[in-house]
């Protein structure tokens, strides 16, 4: 099945442009693109593509509140926001939004395309820039009180979870905790799932929303017995 695209911005030449690179790829297919975000949210509802390339400044209606509204329409809508910044100032407020991630207009064309896959097979691509950016911001906002459902995690998912705030990969998060990549990856959907959460942009979001490593360690079940 190909990964259906909506590309998303005000510029016809960077739309082109996608269009051209994406061609290509024959397991990516761009199914539509808009020039603003009312037409971003409307032909995303319409479409239901896989992933939405969303432009930040956009008229009529920015990428940002293009966002919300299609995320609040289809909870397992993927939008990948595309930025002229690492450090953009939206950042923050995009990834509140429900951004899967991020990346910048100038990477190199293998680096969007698979951040694309990335995002299509229900991963966030979080890169560390950006987490550090999320917890700069969140330092100076107040604490919300972490939800209840953490009581539900294991050590070892606290474990993970704590690496998963600091923007760690699965790979980088097995080496440092001595486990498998496909056990990381077992331990994150078990974590989202607890959490009700809908992917690892959410998981950091929470983390640092509430304090949650910089606190008290939280509570939690012990892991089951190894049979």
């Amino acid at each position: 099945m190909s990964i259906r695209v909506l590309v998303a911005d005000d510029q016809s030449m960077v739309r082109a442009g996608f269009r051209m690179l994406l061609a290509n790829e024959s397991d990516i297919e761009v199914v539509a693109d808009a020039s603003n975000g009312l037409e971003a949210v409307a032909r995303a509802a319409r479409l239901r593509p896989t992933v939405v390339l969303m432009d930040i400044r956009m008229p009529e209606l920015d990428g940002l509140q293009a966002t919300q509204r299609i995320i609040a329409a289809d909870r397992t809508a993927r939008v990948l926001i595309l930025t002229t910044f690492a450090l953009d100032d939206y950042v923050y407020e995009a990834l509140r939004a429900g951004a899967s991630g991020f990346v910048l207009k100038d990477d190199p064309p293998e680096q969007l395309i698979a951040a694309i896959r990335t995002v299509a097979a229900g991963d966030a691509l979080l890169s560390p820039a950006i987490t550090r950016r999320v917890i700069e911001q969140f330092t100076r906002i107040p604490r919300s009180t972490p939800p209840p459902e953490l009581e539900h995690l294991t050590q070892r998912e606290i474990d993970v979870f704590r690496s998963v705030a600091r923007g760690l990969s699965n790979l980088e998060i097995g080496r440092e905790l001595f486990i498998s990549e496909m056990t990381v990856k077992t331990h994150v959907t078990h974590i989202l799932q607890k959490l009700n959460l809908r992917d690892r942009v959410q998981a950091v979001v929470l983390a640092y929303q509430t304090g949650l490593f910089d606190a008290r360690p939280v509570a939690h079940q012990p892991e089951h017995p190894p049979t």
